[in-house]
């Protein structure tokens, strides 16, 4: 038994480590996700460690210490988005229908065949915009029936699990499809115009995840979400960032987005949201996000029921309150953060001309 929780030490400090190194094969980036899967193991070693060991070697003390600061450095990364932690976007005090935008976010998994339980959803829930990942030309003649409610659109049917489609209550301007950093993996670029009449800039994002039947690497992925966060680092105008971004709230990757960009995560103080995987419980963590500047406050975020998908809807709600949002701060980045979103960007050859800038 005491060799097994030795082992186990250094299993849990070796899933630790690595991600804290600049490797980009998918085998090291994976170990970004289950931080909360990795906190709860080293949990469960610590307490049979205080149970089993006599503590009068140096290798039982070793070994205990490892896994004590393993528990303690995964906390660290998931502790922020729980209710423990101080909110970072402060909750809308009074609700203006006309500066208000309301947004469903859904991986929709090409295979899934159950449209009409997303339909139902959005006519429940009755979003402004609507933003489907993996949707294809099937998944479009069903949604295209949501077009008298929401006229406004935005399409890219695709049949290799990157097609993307934007469905809105609220006029679109400056709409764009680019490819970003591979030439088969779009984003959506537009303003909203909101009922008050004031615009909205935004970015619908789904990039390439790292994984062994994808991207051997991360550096696509985080080239993409460098590039973007620079782009819109510029920018003084209110913005969402919306997607599936094939990572996870507290990995190094969107911590970086963060920092470049000065958005903020309205799930920081609340809770993880997670939305995949929706069909395993025990392997679940926040893939599909929201990102805005200071411009909005929070009325509501909301995990949706099950729709046949690999990923739960993301519904958020949002009020354009400049004057209180002006109290929010975001995390800024330093010369690290800067020299990194540089190395992304040099990896894959992208520069931030290349992101549309609707409205400007």
């Amino acid at each position: 038994m005491v060799t097994a929780l030795v082992c186990l030490a250094f299993i849990v400090a070796t899933a630790t480590i690595l991600p804290e190194t600049r490797f980009t094969h998918w085998t090291v980036r994976g170990l970004d996700f289950p931080r909360l899967q990795i906190a709860s193991l080293a949990l469960v070693v610590l307490i049979s460690q205080v149970i089993v060991f006599g503590f009068v070697d140096a290798l039982e003390w070793i070994a205990f210490s490892l896994t004590l600061g393993a528990f303690a450095w995964q906390l660290k990364w998931v502790l922020p988005y729980t209710p423990l932690w101080r909110s970072e976007v402060k909750r809308t005090a009074v609700a203006d229908d006309d500066n208000q935008i309301n947004i469903i976010t859904a991986n929709v998994l090409t295979p899934n065949k159950e449209s009409a339980k997303l339909i139902s959803l959005v006519r429940e829930y009755q979003p402004d915009i609507l933003v489907t990942l993996e949707s294809d030309s099937w998944w479009e003649a069903q949604l295209d029936e949501l077009e008298d409610e929401m006229p406004y659109t935005l399409k890219c049917p695709l049949d290799n699990l990157y097609g993307m489609h934007v469905y809105s209550r609220l006029p679109l301007h400056d709409g764009t499809i680019e490819y970003l950093v591979k030439d088969d993996i779009p984003s959506i670029h537009c303003c909203i115009e909101l009922r008050s009449g004031e615009q909205v800039r935004m970015h619908f994002m789904h990039p390439e995840p790292p994984s062994p039947t994808e991207s051997d690497v991360s550096s696509p992925r985080d080239a993409e979400l460098a590039v973007l966060a620079k782009s819109v680092a510029d920018s003084d105008e209110p913005l969402i960032v919306t997607g599936d971004l094939n990572d996870v709230a507290w990995s190094p990757t969107t911590r970086l987005f963060r920092h470049i960009s000065g958005l903020l995560d309205p799930r920081i103080g609340r809770g993880a949201f997670n939305t995949f995987h929706a069909d395993f419980p025990f392997l679940r963590w926040p893939l599909d996000h929201v990102f805005h500047s200071h411009h909005f406050t929070l009325n509501t975020l909301e995990r949706l029921p099950h729709i046949g998908s690999d990923h739960f809807a993301l519904y958020t709600s949002l009020n354009f309150t400049p004057v209180k949002g002006r109290m929010q701060d975001a995390e800024s980045a330093d010369l690290e953060d800067r020299e990194r979103a540089r190395e992304a960007l040099s990896e894959e050859n992208v520069s931030k001309k290349d992101v549309p800038e609707p409205g400007e």
